[in-house]
């Protein structure tokens, strides 16, 4: 399928560089040029496109208040934002609509591959209501008491980063949305960003503040939205996997960046499940019915109802926001390790052992075939032999993850 693809630029030499530095792209994409905003909405309202990729500073209208447009009247469409040197303010704004943040000018690598990887993860979504909802999305949601406790240490007279960083660390939606504002290209951060306590000493009290108490980028979680859905259990169950993750990966004898890694994406695994509880209770419910009802595991039934599971869906969102592959690999494929193809111990072995061990050793989550372990693809990596070392760490009274 040729994909459709907007680039906004008010200046015409960047938009006659890009037309040529993608000529090679032509079979594959379909591609048109606006010379600003207003022209830019006027193309999409005759033939809405895929992927629109704007200038943040542009007269009349900026790259925010263009993609601002963009959200609400074309919803599926993915939003990328090209920036040099812009204000607090425009930066807050495009902060909320952009869902890639890339730096100006930018490398034609980095630009190709970014286009590239937002058409390929839209054929993993062909429920166009999902998409449009995943699209709208700017944050996944929080428990309403750990969301109230950032803000109540960032409002304090000498709030500590340290403790910041370490509420955020505990949270699903909160460690995933910190994760995009640090490799955002506003913050001018180079180095691989792999935590919370890391993301927030990197962008600084100030940037954290004005980041978390006016652009928003955290929101809670309304309990009351799905009754149906274990909210509770769901957070206790990341943590968990995370803590195992990690310690698995360093009985690994890994590097400390590759048991941060593991943590984080055994945090993060099962954000799809937030997802789609928060942007479709309702359908989300009829998925939790459906399994109970027919005996399946959840997987199946959303896969059944939305064309995708919340791994895939997951992991969509995650990458659409450029958080690292080494985060979003173990999200997509942590259920079906095998069809992932790369080879020996990663953090994917780790949260998908993990998540199963998890399940396993707690009968209050109930049997779910979606969670069992895949011993083909342990015997494939030849690591079958430590599912016995890897039970006793999740049993073990001291296991206890380290700070690495």
């Amino acid at each position: 399928m040729t994909r459709r693809i907007l680039f906004v630029d008010d200046e015409p030499i960047v938009l006659n560089g890009i037309r040529r530095m993608l000529r090679a792209f032509r079979q594959e994409w379909d591609m048109e040029f606006a010379p600003g905003g207003p022209e830019g909405l006027a193309l999409l309202a005759s033939n809405p496109v895929d992927v629109v990729v704007t200038d943040m500073r542009m007269p009349s209208m900026d790259g925010a208040q263009f993609l601002t447009e963009v959200r609400e009247r074309y919803p599926q469409t993915v939003r990328i934002v090209l920036t040099g040197q812009s204000s607090r303010e425009a930066m807050l704004r495009a902060v909320r609509v952009a869902h890639r943040h890339l730096s100006k000018p930018c490398d034609a690598g980095v630009l190709r591959s970014t286009v590239q990887s937002a058409c390929a993860l839209r054929e993993l979504l062909a429920d166009n209501a999902l998409y449009a909802s995943l699209s709208r999305l700017n944050s996944v949601p929080s428990p309403p008491a750990m969301y109230l406790e950032v803000v109540k240490e960032l409002e304090s007279p000498e709030p500590s980063l340290e403790k910041v960083g370490r509420i955020i660390e505990q949270d699903v939606g909160m460690t995933a949305k910190i994760l995009q504002m640090v490799h955002s290209a506003f913050f001018g951060v180079r180095a691989q960003v792999r935590g919370p306590a890391q993301a927030v000493l990197f962008l600084g009290s100030e940037t954290t503040k004005v980041l978390v108490l006016a652009g928003n980028i955290f929101s809670q979680m309304d309990a009351k939205v799905l009754k149906s859905f274990a909210l509770d259990a769901l957070w206790a169950h990341s943590q968990t996997v995370s803590r195992l993750a990690a310690a698995i990966t360093r009985s690994q004898q890994c590097e400390q960046r590759v048991i941060q890694e593991a943590r984080m994406a055994g945090l993060i695994h099962d954000t799809g499940k937030l997802i789609l509880a928060s942007c479709l209770p309702d359908r989300y419910g009829e998925v939790l019915l459906l399994a109970r009802r027919e005996n399946l595991s959840v997987a199946k039934a959303e896969r059944q109802l939305f064309g995708a599971t919340h791994a895939e869906i997951g992991a969509y969102l995650l990458a659409l926001w450029g958080l690292p592959d080494s985060l979003v690999e173990p999200v997509a494929w942590h259920h079906r390790p095998n069809e992932c193809p790369a080879i020996g111990f990663t953090p994917l072995t780790a949260v998908h052992v993990a998540n199963a061990l998890a399940r396993e050793g707690d009968p209050d989550l109930g049997e779910d075939e979606g969670d069992s372990l895949h011993m083909a693809y342990l015997e494939r990596i030849g690591l079958a032999e430590r599912l016995s070392a890897w039970r006793a760490l999740r049993d073990s009274p001291d296991n206890e993850d380290e700070e690495p």
